[in-house]
């Protein structure tokens, strides 16, 4: 398995076609987090029938969140950036303890609460039939994690915007923003904080694959005082996460939101060790 450090090239060209002028923003940045390791700025360029202004600002939950006026035909945004990584899959929580609810800081406490696609109050029942008897802390996520891994099957025909952990439950099927959604739902139900990421992820250390690559999701659980990595997906620690952005769940951190009607006509994502 790799242990040196990683250098990652990643990027994105996306086609947007606008049937008018309409405002358009973007979580489409690396975030600021991670804004120390990349080897060189990586600005995001649009391309139109026209010269187009992009302006930044950072959004009630750290993000980067990119604005613009979408011109009536086709924009096309891209980036390429290449960035470090520590080589090293994502750090295991160990035995780290749940915190206290009373204890929980004011700025995690939101991601306590139920939010668009996650239901705790039609879930906690259930989580706390599933899970109340599993040893609190680092342990209960994981069994979370496990359960949410193998109840969900992943398969992109499957896709939706507005399935919810509730029905995702039901459903038994998913990509890996339902995955996430489940478990973050089930771990807020056990007072633990957990909160939705989207971004980037490698395939390094694992079998090539024939899909095309895509943006993807995965959670962190706040434990011990400090925020750890699951990937209710995969269920294994990966290396090669390149995080986006995160929120609540999918809703505070859409790729991209047009106000006004537009239609996705080109999509292309890569993240590589080269």
């Amino acid at each position: 398995m790799t242990t040196c450090p990683t250098r990652i090239r990643a990027g994105y060209e996306i086609a947007i076609r606008c049937e008018q002028p309409a405002p358009l923003l973007g979580l489409l940045s690396v975030h600021p987090s991670r804004a120390g390791d990349l080897r060189a700025p990586a600005p995001i360029t649009a391309t139109a029938d026209r010269e187009l202004s992009l302006s930044t600002f950072v959004d009630a939950f750290g993000n980067l969140c990119t604005r613009t006026l979408a011109p009536a035909g086709v924009l096309t945004l891209r980036t390429d950036f290449e960035i470090e990584g520590s080589g090293l899959p994502d750090e295991s929580a160990g035995d780290a303890p749940e915190v206290r609810v009373e204890d929980v800081p004011d700025a995690v406490v939101q991601y306590l609460t139920a939010s668009r696609y996650c239901e705790t109050d039609k879930l906690a029942p259930l989580g706390w039939s599933l899970f109340g008897d599993t040893p609190p802390g680092a342990a209960r996520v994981e069994a979370i994690v496990e359960y949410v891994h193998d109840r969900i099957v992943f398969g992109y025909e499957h896709a939706s915007s507005t399935r919810s952990a509730w029905e995702t439950h039901h459903d038994r099927h998913g990509v890996c923003r339902d995955f996430v959604h489940l478990a973050v739902a089930f771990c807020r139900c056990m007072n633990i904080p957990a909160r939705y990421c989207s971004g980037y992820l490698a395939d390094i250390d694992v079998p090539p694959s024939d899909i095309p690559m895509d943006f993807t999701a995965w959670m962190e659980a706040y434990l011990g005082g400090r925020w750890y990595t699951f990937d209710p997906r995969h269920a294994t620690r990966r290396i090669g996460r390149v995080l986006m952005a995160h929120g609540r769940d999918a809703a505070d951190v859409p790729i991209y939101t047009t106000f006004g009607p537009s239609e996705l006509v080109g999509f292309r994502v890569f993240a590589f060790a080269p």
